[in-house]
């Protein structure tokens, strides 16, 4: 049996080593080694936390900080990897340090930290690093979704049908509603954002296992060193709350929500009923049997994957509702959802990104739908209230137009003169002024409204947003 430290950084008060089924469930490097550069980061800053409190001689830290500097050089060229023995990256990234340095020198390493705080302290990190590269695909993909909305206002604005409840409800402009679909991403790396700042104000680093350290190091300056903000004011808190990591699946899951209501969108678009758009070949797959088929497969996979992030994050409170103060070890739980959440977005966005910047719709099918269904129903009885008309009397008046339409199986616009006069002497020929798709658009100009010249400064809003918070990311 192997001794006790061996890949570990525990066990000093027991007699033998782990028996094999307990260092079968208790090993993390399979999930873990992904953190090695930011565990070397970590071990760089403490190293010159222990320099600066005259626990290393300047001759140590050098040699510890070659020593770390070949670890991260083999990492990124691949060649380095941890053993069957090692417990976890900590333990695995100590016992190569010491075969790098020799056991005098890297043994000094561990003094004043915990894997507690040093987990707590290096998960933040990367994962700001990766909400960052999520932001800006998110971002990515607003841009793309800014640039259809620019491409269909002019030189005349296209026109579809809005729905509710999936039914014709009121004519909209295509680019008013793509951009209802990039204002909840710009929250999401609103989100993004405001987590990010949090996070940075409060490094676990100092921490301990749970009561903090006694040898006079600086947990500050080593969160200035790390990119943080802050340090923690509570060591108890810096090393048992999660509440980061929840908050970062919790965005991942709403932004694979609000692709996925996107993506619903796009399936239905490409179906034969509808024929809104064209997907692009290169974003698109055909079936093993039937030669005629063009499937939205991205947009389904976005479908299928928010329900996995969803999962990961429900899985995650599930692991984080119960546990006292101050660490356990069910928190080994808590990578693997926010790890396979960041992945899964990384590989997504930038897929259905692409999907939707070679989408081609079909602006003269789009203009035919946009007034069927009596969607201008609703201009016919706001017009009458403009003549003075009360409002209950004006949807009533309204709703008899729709019944004569369906009698006679035409469109509003399809009255004749008499017919509407039949149904109120209110109903002059003047209101044929909203009873295009046109007209009814341009009505709509209040802030928020659909109407060309809305749309346009929506459009320049969004994109300032969208920049303002590129800036932040760089």
């Amino acid at each position: 049996m192997s001794t006790t430290n061996e890949g570990k950084l525990w066990g000093g008060r027991f007699a033998g080593g782990p028996s094999p089924e307990l260092d079968a469930l208790s090993r993390s490097t399979h999930f873990d080694w992904r953190l090695t550069p930011y565990d070397l980061a970590g071990s760089r800053a403490h190293a010159n936390a222990l320099h600066r409190a005259g626990l290393l001689s300047d001759a140590d830290l050098a040699e510890l900080q070659r020593g770390l500097d070949v670890l991260g050089e083999r990492y990124a060229a691949g060649e380095l990897h941890p053993d069957h023995s090692d417990e976890d990256v900590h333990g695995a990234l100590e016992r190569l340090l010491l075969e790098e340095v020799g056991p005098e020198v890297g043994g000094r390493l561990r003094a004043g930290r915990s894997r507690n705080d040093q987990i707590a302290t290096l998960f933040k990190v990367f994962l700001r690093d990766h909400a960052r590269v999520v932001a800006g695909q998110v971002l990515d993909l607003v841009d793309v979704l800014a640039g259809q909305a620019r491409e269909h206002l002019e030189p005349e604005p296209t026109i579809m049908p809005g729905r509710t409840h999936l039914q014709h409800a009121q004519p909209v402009l295509l680019s008013h509603h793509l951009m209802a679909h990039a204002w909840p991403l710009l929250r999401d790396v609103d989100r993004l954002l405001d987590w990010d700042a949090r996070v940075a104000a409060d490094s676990p680093y100092g921490s301990g296992a749970l009561a903090g350290q006694s040898l006079g190091l600086d947990p500050t300056g080593v969160a200035a060193e790390l990119g943080f903000t802050g340090s923690t004011a509570n060591s108890i808190d810096g090393t048992a709350s999660r509440d980061f990591v929840a908050e970062l699946a919790f965005v991942a899951a709403q932004v694979g929500v609000d692709v996925s209501r996107m993506a619903e969108e796009v399936i239905l678009w490409a179906t034969k009923e509808f024929g809104f758009v064209t997907l692009h070949d290169s974003w698109s797959t055909g079936s093993s049997i039937m030669p005629q088929k063009k499937n939205p497969d991205i947009a389904e996979l976005a479908r299928g994957k928010a329900g996995r992030v969803i999962g990961n994050l429900s899985g995650l409170m599930a692991t984080l509702k119960a546990l006292p103060l101050a660490y356990n070890r069910d928190l080994q739980e808590d990578k693997e959802p926010v790890f396979d959440s960041v992945d899964t977005l990384e590989v997504l966005l930038p897929a259905f990104t692409g999907m939707v910047a070679t989408l081609v719709f079909d602006r003269e099918r789009l203009a035919e739908l946009a007034p069927q269904g009596f969607s201008l129903a609703t201009d016919v009885a706001e017009w009458l209230v403009r003549q003075d008309v009360p409002f209950r009397v004006a949807h009533e008046l309204a709703g008899a137009c729709v019944r004569e339409c369906e009698q006679h199986g035409i469109e509003l616009h399809e009255l004749s003169d008499e017919q509407l006069a039949a149904i109120s002497p209110h109903l002059t020929p003047a209101v044929r002024e909203v009873l295009t798709a046109g007209g009814s658009v341009a009505s709509r100009d209040g802030r928020g409204g659909t109407a060309p010249v809305r749309v346009r400064e929506q459009l320049v809003e969004l994109t300032e947003r969208a920049a303002s918070y590129r800036a932040r990311l760089a």
